[in-house]
């Protein structure tokens, strides 16, 4: 082979690889570092209606309002695993009091960056040390967002984001097309409700089993549902309560808005006899 042929196949070599590591990143968003926190104020504006008050999406950077999300171990191995974490504040000390909200001091968000093994978790505060940790997280190779969402004491709601990466063979799952309808462990459960970027909307989930609507939801965390929505590529994070608490089902209304256009995986959790199931949708928010 020529000095020149080589040289040709070399170059092409390159431009494949160049080629593959974009549409990976495309596909799974950011992978070991945090999106530049200017993206918190850009055009995702508040999100009225968010329960009983609106808020800005969250968990698209460690650090905001003074406060740090930090883990232990920034890579874990597939498998159940626990993940320990720290909240700081600007002095570095570790922070140890927090107000409660729906019947906790911190909720913990961990998904796969392709929007897959969604697990809300909700770990131990050693008050000594201010560490936080949970076990039992089922991880899968991939990079993963932990989204820790809580209020420090006497301050405002905040929600922070950080990457775990967990090495191995990893292919991302696609989103898919739009899905308004879920089936989980025996239940069937429709979400309906217009949608559209900084548009107020109410989004109704209904809940039933066999064929026969389910009127004896349980009150989870206080309420009879709990939505968390991950905006596609960024996993901005919004986590909404229903509107009123006013039956156990079968219908749960939450009313919302979307921050902006693109696509979202929604995911409810409910209650029923005894056992919290989480359904998962995917909508297309269109530019209003």
């Amino acid at each position: 082979m020529s000095t020149v042929t080589r040289l040709v196949a070399y170059v092409a070599g390159c431009a494949a690889l160049f080629a593959l590591a974009l549409g990976v990143g495309r596909v799974v968003g950011p992978v070991g570092s945090d999106p530049a926190a200017a993206a918190e104020h850009d055009d995702m504006g508040a999100m009225p209606g968010m329960g009983s008050s609106g808020h800005d999406v969250g968990g698209l950077a460690a650090s905001a309002d003074g406060w740090t999300l930090a883990l232990d171990a920034a890579e874990a191995a597939p498998g159940p695993q626990r993940i320990a974490f720290t909240i700081t504040g600007a002095d570095g000390a570790p922070l140890t009091a927090y107000d409660e909200q729906h019947e906790r001091d911190l909720h913990l968000v961990v998904v796969r960056r392709d929007l897959t093994g969604f697990q809300h978790v909700h770990p131990t505060l050693d008050a000594d040390t201010g560490e936080w940790s949970v076990d039992g997280v089922e991880l899968t190779p991939g990079a993963w967002r932990v989204v820790a969402d809580f209020v420090p004491a006497g301050g405002e709601k905040t929600v922070l984001g950080t990457d775990l990466l967990v090495p191995g063979d990893f292919a991302p799952e696609p989103l898919g097309a739009d899905r308004r309808t879920a089936s989980v462990d025996g239940y069937d459960v429709t979400l309906a409700g217009d949608v559209g970027d900084h548009v107020e909307t109410v989004l109704t989930a209904t809940v039933s089993r066999g064929g026969v609507p389910v009127s004896d939801l349980e009150p989870y965390l206080g309420a009879h549902g709990h939505l968390v929505a991950l905006r596609d590529g960024d996993l901005g994070y919004l986590h909404v309560h229903p509107e009123d608490d006013g039956g156990a089902g079968p219908e749960v209304a939450f009313r919302t808005s979307f921050p902006s256009p693109g696509r979202y995986r929604l995911f409810l959790d409910f209650q029923h006899a005894g056992t919290v199931h989480t359904a998962s949708f995917t909508v297309s928010v269109d530019d209003h």
